[in-house]
């Protein structure tokens, strides 16, 4: 991809990250991947998700990734100069990504009411546990636990077994999403009116947002959403199969047209018209029975013939996927998911690749997650416009830090 391509529809848009951990990064990385230069504002020892997942030769490679075409500055927050900093930098920008716990920004006097004053257009991107409003809001907000609130949690796993989690930070990753859908919303409103506005995005509702069919279930049925395990309730037959040698595939094909095809690959084409099975409604009341026979077929074939087999009747099918079976797999590659990107550190690391892909104006990586501070001294100099010395001063008495 060249350079040209790579800089994205955010070209020109400035972002200032003060987020940590995983929400707010997650957003930031997203808006850099298209363009925008966003300024990430790390605590003097490195943002806590440098500590988080599989380190190589000293460096977090979560960090190589989600720190990715970031401008990255090291500053503390809790000093008077280190606030000043912030709103130097708010001035410039178009965003703001914040993940505090509600009310810790206006503490440091950097709540949207005096960022606005300084930069009208401003639009902040508030990522929290439970909203910046409510009985709930000061709460500590962890995705895990925001998680459990929103009940997506209480749906997760086997019936007879706790909810397990799934084992990403995946609330944390689908607020970030939203805080950056909610961005490019304002960014919009923001040429009509030139107003800066809040995205309040919380934790529990971005996780709650995904429960959606359950909701009205419960108001006009009464019904109370539990784990179903593999299956999608309701809908039949749509789980997953044991094959031969211990290997399992699941097999979607609950729609009329599908479960036609499927009937005829297992030779048994009057499934279609077994009362039991021959709507979609009568499938979701009778999957049990249905999974028995669909499992009775697959449970002797071998896993690879099997998937061959439906994915050439056009029946969707698909064996589970390790990480190894991705790096082997040639259809990643094709479409750019696995990016071999130089790094300063390990010479060469894979990262994931560009989601989603524009025609026109696509995304790309520019560089990987660099170091604590790399470009502090640079971003202050340009953007806050402070002098060589104002910045050493500032380096000396412990306020920031340039790697």
């Amino acid at each position: 991809m060249t350079d040209a391509a790579s800089q994205g529809p955010l070209s020109g848009r400035r972002v200032v990250e003060l987020g940590s951990t995983v929400a707010a990064p997650f957003c930031g990385r997203l808006l850099a991947d298209f363009g925008a230069e966003v300024i990430k504002v790390e605590p003097i020892d490195g943002d806590p998700l440098r500590s988080m997942g599989r380190q190589h030769q000293g460096k977090s490679l979560y960090a190589a990734n989600i720190f990715r075409n970031k401008r990255l500055i090291s500053v503390d927050l809790r000093t008077p100069d280190g606030q000043e900093i912030v709103r130097k930098l708010a001035a410039a920008c178009d965003i703001l990504i914040e993940n505090f716990r509600p009310g810790r920004l206006e503490e440091w006097g950097l709540g949207y009411d005096e960022l606005s004053a300084l930069n009208p257009g401003i639009i902040m991107v508030r990522i929290s546990g439970y909203g910046q409003t409510g009985p709930y809001r000061t709460r500590l907000g962890y995705g895990v636990t925001a998680e459990a609130v929103s009940g997506l949690r209480e749906i997760t796993g086997d019936p007879d077994r706790p909810p397990p989690r799934i084992a990403i930070s995946l609330t944390d990753d689908i607020t970030g999403l939203y805080g950056a859908l909610g961005a490019m919303m304002a960014l919009l409103h923001r040429q009509q009116t030139g107003q800066g506005q809040v995205i309040d995005a919380a934790l529990y509702e971005g996780a709650f947002s995904f429960m959606e069919p359950h909701i009205p279930a419960y108001s006009m049925l009464g019904e109370v959403a539990k784990r179903a395990g593999s299956a999608l309730p309701n809908h039949s037959p749509n789980n997953l199969y044991p094959t031969s040698a211990g290997g399992y595939i699941h097999i979607a094909a609950a729609n009329q047209g599908t479960f036609r095809r499927l009937a005829k690959l297992m030779g048994s084409p009057a499934l279609v018209e077994d009362p039991r099975f021959a709507t979609g409604i009568e499938r979701g009341r009778n999957a049990d029975e249905l999974d028995a026979i669909v499992a009775a077929w697959t449970a002797d074939k071998d896993l690879m013939e099997l998937e061959k087999q439906l994915v050439e009747a056009e029946i969707p099918a698909a064996r589970i996927y390790s990480v190894a079976d991705i790096f082997e797999d040639p259809h990643f590659r094709a479409r750019d998911m696995l990016l071999e990107m130089p790094d300063a550190d390990f010479g060469q690391v894979t990262l994931p690749g560009i989601v989603p892909k524009l025609s026109q104006t696509p995304g790309g990586v520019r560089w990987t997650g660099r170091r604590i501070g790399e470009d502090t001294r640079a971003v202050l100099a340009e953007i806050a416009g402070m002098s060589q010395d104002e910045i050493s001063s500032l380096e000396t008495a412990g306020v920031i830090f340039c790697g």
